[in-house]
């Protein structure tokens, strides 16, 4: 058994198999979730179900928070009734995905209290949760992260990327790059799907070339079998993108096919009902610019 009690705030399409992977790992676990009857099921790994975060975090060592956004872990974070029932000496790891200003403001908090701070947001999505094998993109210090690496070793691949904010900022490239190759590869699958070639044929052709990738290959079979059931939320992808934006634009920067994309996803999510849909799910709004029914 591992020493450390871990608390796990958030229990959705991510935050269970995460927890579950916790447990199989021999830590003590303790989770809550807003809806309770999605942590529930938990209990059958061991992991203590409880009724209030408060009571999910009393005596941790670790809190993970596996949330929403930044705004959803700060008014926990903030909450002194909650704060005030860790461990001496506690770290929380939010791996939410939320704004790298507000990493800061969370850890700049939490430090005043004795309590450290990472940003560990993940890639990887329900799949890589399932198997335990999330890229971690880990910010804050690097003892704060040495101290952790066990806990975030059960549910993936941790690697620590630079100071506070850094994760999130890392999390907000990978998402750049997640949204515009769906994008890409939606324009790839419907052109050879039309043109009369195999789609699955043409992505198992392109394994192993310049052109490959997990989205081709998972999302691509998504968009040509119509399965846009969620694993990455379009709504959660969108958030993420004007979290890109608003940071590119406090660096002075300019993304313009991100602010494309951003655009295309707003549109999906907003006037054609597929912000609880998978993110391959902009294959649709490609269809819907083509005048094509899916």
């Amino acid at each position: 058994m591992q020493d450390q009690k871990i608390a796990l705030l958030g229990t959705g399409l991510m935050g269970a198999p995460m927890a579950r992977n916790i447990a199989k790992a021999g830590f003590t676990l303790a989770v809550w979730n807003r809806s309770q009857s999605k942590a529930a099921p938990l209990a059958d790994v061991g992991a203590s179900v409880c009724d209030t975060a408060a009571q999910a975090v009393a005596g941790a060592d670790v809190v993970i928070s596996m949330l929403s956004d930044g705004v959803a872990v700060g008014a926990l974070v903030m909450d002194a009734a909650l704060t005030d029932g860790l461990a001496k000496g506690a770290t929380w790891i939010d791996m939410s995905s939320a704004k790298p200003e507000e990493a800061r403001a969370q850890a700049a908090h939490l430090a005043k209290l004795g309590i450290a701070h990472l940003d560990a947001p993940v890639s990887g999505g329900t799949r890589g949760a399932e198997a335990a094998t999330l890229a971690i993109m880990a910010g804050g210090a690097a003892d704060t992260f040495a101290r952790v690496t066990p806990v975030l070793q059960s549910m993936g691949r941790p690697v620590h990327v630079g100071p506070t904010g850094s994760g999130q900022l890392s999390k907000l490239a990978n998402q750049a790059i997640v949204a515009v190759t769906i994008a890409a590869v939606a324009e790839a699958m419907l052109l050879v799907q039309k043109g009369g070639a195999d789609p699955a044929a043409v992505r198992a052709a392109l394994k192993g070339g310049f052109a490959d990738s997990t989205i081709l290959q998972q999302h691509g079979e998504r968009m040509t079998e119509g399965n846009f059931e969620p694993g990455g939320l379009s709504k959660f992808q969108l958030k993420d993108l004007d979290n890109l934006l608003n940071e590119s634009s406090q660096l002075g920067l300019t993304l313009p096919v991100a602010e494309m994309t951003r655009d295309r996803f707003a549109d999906f999510c907003e006037n054609m009902g597929g912000a609880d849909q998978d993110h391959s799910g902009l294959y649709l709004e490609l269809l819907k610019r083509n005048g094509l029914s899916a």
